[in-house]
């Protein structure tokens, strides 16, 4: 069966099933408002007490960035407006209080899933989460618990929360499938942190499990298997000895620069979102932020960030990396991301509309706020700059010379920043990668952001589960466009960098580096094996291999290449 690969790793073990029980949750008319209200309040008293218990234990088990989720858990639970919300239905509605929670809940999950983008999908599934423990509560009704399993096991169910993640006893849990779910969820990252191989959005693989059935889970490749045959088990397993291995030798590399085998020397940084994502960053060994994204902070805000309030978490991420590189990507907001205080305007294409350096350069008096302050938190070490969505000239030059008017004014009032601060494009529209050899005479630096490129180029929206068999980074043509960049980015003497989920496929490393890739920017997690992987390669060896790829016609020729050249290297996975 044939799902997301969220996780990666390999399991082996007999199913255990987390049947939830599914509530028909009805209206009821309450007589006594008032008291449904109280008992509204007393559960939500005692969530919030459960949420601060599991922070706690995922604090101190995982860590500060994984913790945060359930920090995010406790603030929606304080929230005026959600609480308000179902306290003004069951006291104007006379209704009871689960009936409330979930009405609130639902129409919220609603508006986050139809704004298409993987964060907003995320915060769809956390009302989820909370609404359900509330209802739980209310209605004192549960499922298996997941702390106590008897043996080994792997975890299916339709779906699996991160408070069922942080339930889980690490040593009883080999992995973990589910029918909903991908690859950019809080439960995908919690499950990534604590290294269990899972799956996600396997269609209708509760049809076909039982408890007791024996599973094969390989998160790499997003594949299931029920039941399977002595052969197929015991190719896994000889894989799984393989994994291992190749685990335990991650651990070598740490603190060791990445250098290839024919000494050619490579960046690998991360990409981040706030200042509480360093942490990983340290622990992975990170060489530098080479993504940080800026939209949280208007996310994350019922106003316009204040200039201050930007420099200051701007400027701890700068002062963190102690002299490292941080690339600070610009509002990447639009159509499909949306603040209700932007009033953007509803659209039928929101993945082609008015979003990112678009809004940007219409919404000057915002653009401005952001580059004074990154301009600002350039003072304090190594900053770069980079202008998303870009898709022509145009643009490009009328962003740098906003960037210039900054900072003339900056100058004007005696306020330091980098003077040599560098800016770039982030390539992720097929205009931008055809032109750009034009590109890279007016930009400092290319930043190729796969996620974007790969669906703008085979035109297919990466959020719709029901397209996600056309939405491949081994597409030739996205390989072609990606050659295209290197090759004239380094014909002009300009860095060329990658930041989207490709740079930390395993299975494409080798590719891109033949193609003459060095800068790679990938999840923390993904650190440590791409350098362990890239300090047993010798790119002279693979230029050769990444002409083949480029001459193969299907994404699936692709995959089965790279997956063979990986094998063939005898790299230890």
């Amino acid at each position: 069966m044939k799902g997301i690969g969220a996780s990666p790793g390999i399991a082996i073990g007999k199913a255990v099933i987390h049947w939830k029980e599914q509530i028909d949750i009805l209206r009821e008319f309450v007589e006594e408002p008032e008291r449904e209200l109280e008992r509204f309040r007393t559960a939500l008293e005692f969530a919030g007490e459960q949420i601060r218990e599991t922070y706690s234990r995922v604090l101190e088990s995982v860590g500060p960035g994984e913790a945060a989720i359930f920090r995010s858990h406790g603030m929606m639970l304080k929230d005026p407006d959600f609480v308000g919300q179902i306290e003004r239905m069951i006291l104007d509605g006379s209704v009871n209080a689960e009936w409330a929670v979930k009405q609130v809940a639902d129409s919220l999950i609603q508006i986050f899933e139809s704004m298409g983008n993987d964060y907003m999908k995320a915060r769809s599934d956390d009302v989820k989460d909370i609404s359900d423990r509330v209802i739980k509560l209310l209605l004192q009704v549960g499922g298996i618990d997941l702390s106590n399993l008897r043996e080994p096991s792997i975890i299916v169910a339709r779906e699996l929360t991160p408070s069922d993640i942080s339930q889980m006893d690490r040593k009883m849990t080999l992995g973990m499938a589910s029918e909903t779910g991908g690859k950019t969820s809080h439960t995908a990252i919690l499950a990534r942190t604590l290294e269990i191989p899972a799956v996600m959005g396997v269609k209708e693989l509760l049809d076909e499990v039982e408890n007791g059935d024996l599973m094969i889970i390989d998160g790499e490749a997003g594949q299931v298997y029920v039941n399977p045959d002595g052969e197929t088990v015991e190719r896994y397993r000889e894989r799984l000895d393989r994994y291992e291995c190749f685990k335990k030798s991650l651990s070598e590399v740490r603190g060791l620069k990445t250098v290839t085998l024919d000494g050619v020397e490579i960046e690998l940084e991360a990409n981040v979102a706030s200042p509480k994502d360093l942490d990983d960053v340290f622990k992975n060994d990170g060489e530098g932020v080479g993504l940080y994204r800026t939209e949280f902070l208007y996310f994350d805000s019922s106003l316009l960030p204040p200039e201050d309030t930007q420099f200051e978490q701007y400027r701890d991420v700068v002062e963190a990396m102690k002299g490292r590189p941080v690339v600070i990507r610009t509002l990447d907001i639009g159509g499909d991301k949306k603040v209700d205080y932007l009033s953007i305007p509803e659209e039928q294409n929101p993945f082609l509309g008015y979003r990112a350096i678009r809004l940007c350069l219409d919404r000057q008096e915002i653009f401005k706020v952001q580059l004074r302050a990154i301009l600002r938190a350039s003072a304090y070490g190594r900053v770069r700059i980079l202008f998303p969505m870009i898709s022509s000239l145009e643009e490009l030059r009328s962003a740098k010379n906003i960037l210039e008017e900054t900072k003339e004014d900056l100058r004007s009032q005696n306020v330091p920043f980098d003077e040599s601060v560098q800016s770039g494009i982030m390539v992720e529209v097929p205009s931008a990668a055809i032109l750009s050899d034009h590109f890279a005479r007016e930009t400092d630096f290319f930043s190729i952001g796969t996620n974007d490129l790969i669906q703008y180029a085979v035109a297919v929206d990466r959020g719709n589960e029901k397209l996600s068999h056309l939405y491949s980074q081994y597409h030739p043509a996205v390989l072609r466009l990606i050659k295209t960049v290197l090759d004239n980015g380094t014909a002009a003497g300009i860095r060329v960098g990658m930041c989207g989920e490709s740079a930390g496929d395993p299975k494409l490393i080798p590719i891109l580096l033949g193609m003459g890739l060095t800068e790679f920017s990938m999840n923390p997690s993904s650190i440590l094996r791409a350098r362990w992987i890239l300090r047993n390669l010798r790119k002279s060896d693979l230029e050769e291999a990444a002409s083949t790829a480029l001459s193969l016609a299907t994404a699936e020729e692709v995959e089965e290449y790279c997956s063979g050249l990986l094998q063939n290297l005898n790299l230890c996975r």
